[in-house]
């Protein structure tokens, strides 16, 4: 009775601890998630060539990084997902990153719209950090704002200012507001 009573005992205690083990590992894979997404736009931020006019975001599924944005140099395409692909813990990266067309009309738009934005309201503070906190893109004549300001009247300051840029067919204002902004 003694020996089936340890036997018992020391069953018990395994299955308490392997449940433990498993609710460890749960929270652990969690916290690891938000430190690979830190990581991964940490990695991004690094990228030599990345710039004012280019916009990558990501997306983290388990191991898998699915890249996405729009860059004006392919140089920034490849290293983006060279870069993310040596991070621990990624197993597999989809590089949905496009290229933006090379063009002296883009260039001219890109041009007028930063000059634009860097003089309504006090945006140029957004604008001139190492990592800006604004991203304007222009493709085929077309203006996306990406990325974040500190409030809606600089959301609506950065439209305004967009919008008043001559030969631009469209504006998409896809700008958040972010207290950190700025």
């Amino acid at each position: 009775m003694r020996s089936f009573n340890k036997v018992l005992l020391l069953s018990f205690a395994f299955l308490t601890f392997s449940l433990v083990g498993v609710n460890a590992q749960t929270y652990s894979g969690e916290v690891s998630t938000s430190a690979l997404e830190r990581e991964v736009q940490r990695q991004i931020n690094k990228l030599p060539y990345y710039e004012l006019f280019d916009h990558i975001s990501f997306t983290v599924d388990g191991g898998v990084v699915t890249l996405d944005g729009k860059v004006r140099n392919a140089t920034n395409k490849s290293e983006a997902a060279a870069a993310v692909k040596r991070l621990a813990g990624v197993e597999k990266v989809v590089n949905n990153i496009e290229v933006l067309p090379i063009g002296g009309f883009d260039e001219t738009i890109r041009r007028d719209l930063a000059r634009s934005i860097a003089n309504h309201g006090g945006l140029s503070r957004y604008m001139h950090a190492v990592n800006p906190s604004i991203r304007l893109i222009v493709e085929n004549g077309h203006i996306t704002l990406e990325g974040s300001v500190a409030t809606s009247t600089d959301v609506n300051l950065a439209n305004i200012a967009a919008r008043s840029v001559r030969n631009a067919f469209s504006v998409t204002n896809n700008l958040k507001v972010d207290k950190k902004a700025g």
